[in-house]
């Protein structure tokens, strides 16, 4: 798993009917992209150090010449 500054992460719930979790990744510690992460989650507004599991995605947030493009990668 890969991601830099200004992606999203999201982490499934872990029952049914369970909310999702979504936070903005802040600051990237691991080499190359990896974990561990620090992200600001949007439901708390608090800032945590991440290690991300199997059930997580990271959302991708890549500036381009024409605005932003977004893309999913598992």
């Amino acid at each position: 798993m890969q991601a830099s500054i200004g992606d999203e992460i999201i982490i499934a719930g872990h029952v049914v009917g369970e909310a999702r979790r979504i936070g903005q990744i802040v600051e990237v510690r691991g080499e190359d992209g990896g974990p561990p992460y620090r992200v600001r989650w949007d439901d708390s507004g608090r800032t945590t150090l991440l290690y991300p599991g199997s059930d997580s995605t990271i959302k991708h947030i890549a500036a381009t010449e024409h605005g932003v493009e977004e893309e999913s990668v598992s």
